[in-house]
């Protein structure tokens, strides 16, 4: 895997030195000595971070960032900027100019490398989130599972998925659907709150499809805690008459005209207490096959995988 590219920006040899000594065992290092070089090198190198210092010749680094940012290109390329002891000012400027973090000179060594590994990995979530609920994307959600897959950390992966969803956004029109969607990812984001912890993950896959990675001795009091908040606030989302009458006319994917009771959640839990996963495609396949078994009680219900029950099925199946 190629290792992720960093541009310091610094007049000053000894504090480019200082920074390359920290930062080239984990990244590699490209340099320049004033603001016109780094934006030629930025340009050509396409470097994953910018540290960039605020006082240089020809162009300062409130410059280089101002004009990163007017770039749509660059404009997502993370900046760090380096300035001076108690310059407030500074800070404040480089911030407003779009930096996304500052260190102030003389730094410690590791919190340079936090500060370092803390913007990259926002920077990352950032490209990838979704522009609805801005919740961490697909390749987000990959690297999650796949990670502690790779690390054979013990895992539960919980895949939420809308009922009847559809026939509620044809019925009353994609901003409502939208504003359904936004408070589905608060409800999870509220679920992780209350019944998870700072490791557990949430991401938004699509449309009206969330996932959730937490550890398996969580995964159900979340899901219970979304299922009970989900169905207290999905009636909300309907006109007065349409609750009191309990369902609404929508069309199936058919075109034939349907009755569609009030929206509700489906959660298909995943774990590897059981077996043993290879790659997050294995997880999803069996979090699809969960989620759609889970549709068909038409009410908000979580259905866990139990992989011994599976096996005594199908040894039935063939007798």
């Amino acid at each position: 895997m190629p290792r992720e590219k960093i541009l310091i920006v610094d007049d000053e040899p000894f504090i480019r030195d200082i920074l390359k000594s920290v930062l080239e065992e984990l990244y590699d290092i490209i340099e320049a000595c004033d603001g016109e070089e780094a934006l030629v090198l930025i340009r050509k190198q396409n470097p994953s971070l910018v540290i960039l210092d605020y006082k240089m010749p020809k162009k300062t680094g409130i410059q280089v960032c101002k004009e990163i940012r007017e770039d749509p290109l660059f404009l997502h390329l993370p900046i760090i900027l380096l300035t001076g002891k108690g310059e407030v000012h500074d800070k404040i400027e480089g911030l407003d100019a779009g930096a996304d973090d500052y260190i102030v000179k003389p730094f410690e060594p590791d919190e340079l490398m936090a500060r370092v590994r803390m913007v990259l990995k926002r920077s990352t979530r950032d490209l990838d989130a979704n522009p609805l609920t801005r919740l961490p994307g697909n390749v987000s959600i990959m690297n999650e599972v796949q990670n502690r897959i790779i690390h054979n950390k013990k895992f539960a992966v919980l895949y939420l998925d809308l009922d009847k969803f559809k026939a509620y956004n044809d019925y009353y029109g994609f901003e409502r659907g939208d504003e359904l969607i936004k408070e589905t990812a608060w409800i999870i984001i509220e679920a992780l709150h209350s019944k998870g912890k700072e490791e557990d993950f949430v991401g938004h896959i699509g449309g009206d499809d969330f996932v959730v990675v937490t550890v398996p001795e969580r995964s159900v009091s979340i899901a219970k805690e979304v299922i009970e908040k989900f169905d207290e606030k999905a009636p909300l989302f309907y006109t007065e008459e349409d609750r009191k009458r309990g369902f609404i006319l929508s069309k199936d994917r058919l075109g034939r005209e349907e009755k569609f009771s009030v929206v509700s959640i489906s959660i298909g839990i995943v774990t590897n207490t059981e077996r043993d996963f290879k790659h997050i495609g294995e997880v999803s396949s069996v979090g699809a096959e969960l989620k759609k078994y889970a549709k068909t009680f038409e009410k908000s219900i979580y259905i866990e995988e139990k992989r011994e029950d599976r096996e005594r099925k199908e040894k039935e199946k063939k007798k």
